[in-house]
């Protein structure tokens, strides 16, 4: 099928481009502007500015929304909330309504969300059914989720997908990282007994193929592998595959000073324990089960 990708130059939509390609699919970038440069496979879109070309939509066979403002790049100010908040809604909104309009709509709509969307839930197993939170990211999450609601109401399968931390050397949380435990400066946050939803990139954007795919999937679903681990575990293991030792803590201080008490302790202190309910019921099989596994392809080296 032909599927239009938002974000499709970012960490996952880029990684996503190249697996629908070997699935046999026909990716489209969603290119922000008038006009699609010459040469590139793609649709003009201005989220910003609320428009899209619809009739390049008609008969496309599904839509993976990534696009959004960074979320943990920059200190919380009001305005970065706002902008984090708006990219991610009006852009939503755009693509939902739109397609709800189309006289052949696509048959999915996947659109991106977090698993940030429980808050900070200590060791609670969290599948689907769980109750959203009550920080930022949550009611961030909750918003988003709830801009998908005209493609849903126009009978297209709607796929909310609350995504982990993603796994990959090139980009995400690794590479900003990795900087420090390369030099053996790296260590649990805060107690470290906080779990990490995290996924590989290899599995999260398989996982979204499946789900472009299987036309069951749909409502809500945790792109997380099934096995979650506290930041001391994920520490031990990140130390583990580079071979450096991970002894001291990371001193919270400077990073509260550059970032902000309220986004260090929303995003690396709370505690995600998701699990892939809604894809393992599915029938979908994880390449990577273990955060070890998942580092050493990370990192390119054989899973064993």
């Amino acid at each position: 099928m032909e599927v239009l990708v938002t974000g499709a130059s970012g960490f996952i939509g880029a990684a996503l481009m190249s697996t629908l390609r070997a699935a046999g699919h026909r990716p489209l970038a969603a290119v922000r502007g008038r006009a699609v440069p010459s040469g590139v496979d793609g649709i003009a879109w201005d989220p910003a500015g609320g428009t899209i070309d619809v009739p390049a939509l008609e008969g496309i066979g599904g839509v993976v929304h990534l696009a959004g403002a960074g979320i943990g790049d920059r200190r919380w100010t009001a305005a970065r909330k706002r902008l984090v908040v708006d990219s991610r809604t009006r852009s939503t909104n755009l693509l939902a309504a739109t397609l709800a309009r189309l006289r052949t709509p696509p048959s999915v709509f996947v659109c991106g969300s977090a698993v940030g969307f429980y808050g900070d839930r200590a060791d609670t197993v969290l599948t689907e059914d769980a109750d959203a939170g009550d920080d930022f990211t949550a009611r961030l999450c909750v918003q988003w989720e709830a801009a998908a609601v005209p493609a849903a109401e126009a009978g297209i399968r709607v796929t909310r997908i609350r995504t982990g931390i993603v796994l990959g050397s090139r980009g995400g949380m690794l590479r900003r990282i990795l900087s420090p435990f390369r030099l053996g400066l790296g260590g649990r946050l805060g107690t470290g007994r906080q779990y990490l939803s995290w996924i590989s990139l290899a599995d999260e954007t398989r996982a979204i193929l499946y789900i472009l795919e299987h036309p069951d999937v749909g409502g809500p679903a945790n792109l997380t592998a099934p096995n979650p681990v506290t930041n001391a575990e994920f520490t031990t293991a990140l130390g583990r595959a580079l071979r450096r030792p991970t002894l001291l803590p990371t001193p919270l201080a400077p990073l509260r000073a550059v970032y902000g008490s309220e986004l260090v302790d929303t995003l690396l202190l709370a505690s995600q324990r998701a699990v892939p309910g809604v894809l393992t019921d599915a029938g979908f099989e994880f390449e990577h089960q273990t955060v070890d596994a998942a580092l050493t392809a990370a990192f390119g080296r054989h899973t064993g």
